[in-house]
């Protein structure tokens, strides 16, 4: 089953928790076990599992990136400006796999999936979920 999530973001960088809309759409496949894979479409976007208790975690995690990838050093900054964008989307990476456990997402009491957006603000961003059902399981289930 795969479903894409639509969202918009409001900065230059931020960290935008989605695991509500995930979960949604766990909830719509009727899957009960299996992996649940979340990709970032983008080159200058990424996905990151993440404390969701405190804010300034997701602060932190933009300022360090910026620390160790400034802008406006690169040689793709010469084309559009954002060369420490695909840089930071590279490095965190574009995609999680969380396991799904009895219809509930895998992560631990203070993990959050969030979208990392590295070249913002953008209108439309799109998140690509697909839920893969273990076979065997739902077999067993079925």
């Amino acid at each position: 089953m795969r479903e894409t999530i639509q969202l918009a973001t409001h900065r230059d960088q931020e960290l935008v928790d989605i695991t509500p809309a995930v979960r949604a759409v766990v909830q719509r496949s009727g899957i009960r076990d299996g992996l649940v894979h979340v990709y970032a479409q983008g080159a200058t976007a990424a996905i990151m599992i993440q404390e969701n208790w405190d804010d300034s975690v997701q602060e932190d995690v933009i300022a360090f990136l910026s620390k160790q990838i400034p802008k406006g050093v690169w040689l793709h900054d010469r084309q559009d400006g954002n060369g420490d964008a695909h840089l930071k989307a590279g490095l965190v990476g574009p995609a999680e796999t969380v396991p799904l456990i009895d219809g509930t997402l895998g992560l631990s009491t203070w993990q959050n999936l969030f979208f990392c957006e590295f070249d913002g603000p953008r209108g439309e961003r799109r998140v690509v979920v697909t839920i893969i059902a273990d076979a065997g399981l739902e077999r067993a289930a079925g």
